[in-house]
């Protein structure tokens, strides 16, 4: 899926991303393609895959921030 970087703390290592299907996803740093703390740009479009969790709620894994972003 696609969509764009919603809101990212540096701090804490986690974030939202707003999905292209109208929902935000959470997305830890461990779950962003590279190595080592990763970090996203809050306004950059990416493309990731959804992960079911325990909680019933999905997460954004396999991240990837896109070329061209909309910053």
């Amino acid at each position: 899926m696609q969509g764009y970087v919603k809101a990212w703390k540096s701090d804490k290592g986690y974030g939202f991303l707003a999905g292209q299907d109208g929902d935000d996803y959470f997305v830890h740093f461990t779950n962003i393609e590279g190595e080592g703390y990763q970090e996203l740009l809050e306004g950059r479009d990416v493309e990731f895959d959804i992960e079911e969790v325990e909680q019933g709620r999905p997460k954004a894994v396999n991240v990837k921030m896109l070329e061209e972003g909309r910053i």
